[in-house]
């Protein structure tokens, strides 16, 4: 359908601090769901409404409300889930799905390990969010997955997007509408975008967690795997579970046995 590119300098403004490499955790969190929120503020503009009847404390009046299915917000795991709650700030009755797809360090290719969608999802208004648009794989796996299941009306939401996958995701889903916080000049040779701001799954929760589809998981079809990542014992509660072993105040998620 189209892609909306956002102007308001309070965006533009917010996506700057996120940018900085010195910008604290709870910070970043925070300015992602500020951000998602005024994103999501633009991208349910086009929402349909009904008209009910309401008494004030005056007389009664015809107003508008949200008709339809509750809308469903589908956040790609993990990073997405730092943008759902700046969209339920807005439509706090919203549905949340949830698609799990990791990319494979080598190929860049994604992979999926989880979906999880509201019913009847054919029936919804569907804002898929992920902070960052790369390759574009992930967003097109994403919208494959919701498509496959009966998925119609989609919007895909990002933070920062470079524009290759900008190109892939519209090429390859041109009847989705896609909301781009700012667009970058150019993925580097590890398809990080530039100059962009990092890994944004790893600045919200503070821990690198890499999926390995053939190996024994934690789940049927995934494996929580960890590269050392320094950091303060405390900030690693998030993944207590997974097997971590404190090594020179290095963590490292080992493999799990079922």
């Amino acid at each position: 359908m189209s892609v909306s590119y956002m102007t308001h300098p309070l965006i533009r403004h917010k996506i700057t601090l996120l940018r900085k490499e010195n910008t604290s955790t709870n910070e970043f969190r925070k300015l992602v769901e500020e951000i998602a929120m005024l994103m999501g503020y633009e991208a349910l503009s086009d929402l349909e409404t009904k008209d009910i009847t309401v008494k004030t404390p005056i007389e009664e009046s015809v107003q508008p409300v949200i008709s339809g299915k509750k809308l469903a917000v589908v956040p790609i795991l993990r990073a997405g889930l730092g943008m759902v709650n700046g969209i339920l700030a807005l439509v706090p009755s919203a549905r949340v799905g949830h698609i799990g797809l990791y990319r494979d360090p080598k190929t860049h290719e994604p992979h999926e390990y989880y979906c999880k969608l509201p019913d009847p999802i054919d029936q919804r208004q569907i804002v898929v969010v992920d902070p960052m648009l790369a390759t574009g794989g992930s967003a097109i796996a994403a919208v494959d997955f919701i498509k496959k299941h009966g998925g119609q009306k989609i919007k895909f939401m990002s933070i920062i997007a470079a524009p290759e996958g900008v190109d892939a995701l519209m090429k390859a889903h041109p009847d989705i509408q896609l909301y781009v916080g700012c667009l970058d000049r150019e993925l580097n040779e590890n398809a990080y975008i530039c100059p962009g701001l990092g890994d944004a799954g790893d600045r919200i929760f503070r821990h690198k967690i890499i999926y390995f589809p053939h190996s024994k998981s934690l789940s049927k079809n995934a494996q929580a795997f960890s590269v050392s990542h320094k950091c303060k014992c405390s900030s690693v509660k998030s993944v207590s579970g997974l097997g971590c072993a404190k090594q020179d105040k290095v963590f490292q998620i080992t493999y799990l046995s079922e």
